[in-house]
């Protein structure tokens, strides 16, 4: 069965929203607990450098598998096949990492869920354009049955999934950063003394 042959329906999404929340609530419960305000502003930068990693290997990932069955329904046009431009797109990820990072880091609450949660709406402005402006639900064959309230759906905690996942790559990062530093500054310090 290729990816063409199935047909994903509404309620198909919708239970897949479901049950990405209900793995969701996990995910951002053990992102609450381990990072509180003060280690998540220390993860300014290990949030863009997780942000790259991720999304050019989610997307070099979905673009190397799904190109035919997928993207190419409503991006023909072959300037739009190209894997530059694509990496290109790609690239803005980090800057959104960065955003969703500051204004988690100001709002009120524990900005790791915060941050997971602003990660899902901004899945919203990225699907509405597929939707409304490609025109993805009526150009590809296998979501054709899907309504446009349930892809939304779907979309939120998937990218809720992401963003989290984005997060927790983003601690070892920091933690193998600041190990450095500290065996840098060891080291400078024994070479001085």
């Amino acid at each position: 069965m290729t990816l063409p042959d199935v047909v994903v329906t509404s309620e198909m999404l919708w239970w897949s929203a479901l049950v990405t929340a209900l793995i969701d609530v996990g995910l951002v419960l053990f992102l609450a607990r381990r990072v509180g305000p003060s280690r998540f502003r220390q993860l300014h930068w290990p949030v863009v450098l997780a942000s790259g990693v991720f999304w050019m290997g989610y997307g070099l990932t979905l673009f190397a598998t799904t190109w035919g069955s997928f993207y190419a329904w409503f991006l023909p046009d072959p300037a739009n096949r190209s894997l530059a431009r694509f990496l290109f797109e790609l690239l803005l990820y980090p800057a959104v990492g960065l955003g969703l990072w500051w204004l988690a880091a100001r709002l009120p609450g524990n900005p790791a869920v915060t941050f997971c949660l602003l990660g899902g709406l901004e899945a919203l402005p990225e699907h509405l354009w597929g939707i409304c402006r490609l025109g993805m639900l009526d150009k590809v064959p296998f979501l054709r049955e899907a309504s446009p309230l349930s892809v939304l759906a779907f979309a939120v905690p998937e990218y809720v999934l992401y963003w989290g996942s984005v997060l927790g790559m983003a601690l070892p990062i920091e933690w193998i950063w600041q190990w450095y530093r500290h065996r840098r500054a060891k080291r400078e310090t024994s070479e001085a003394g």
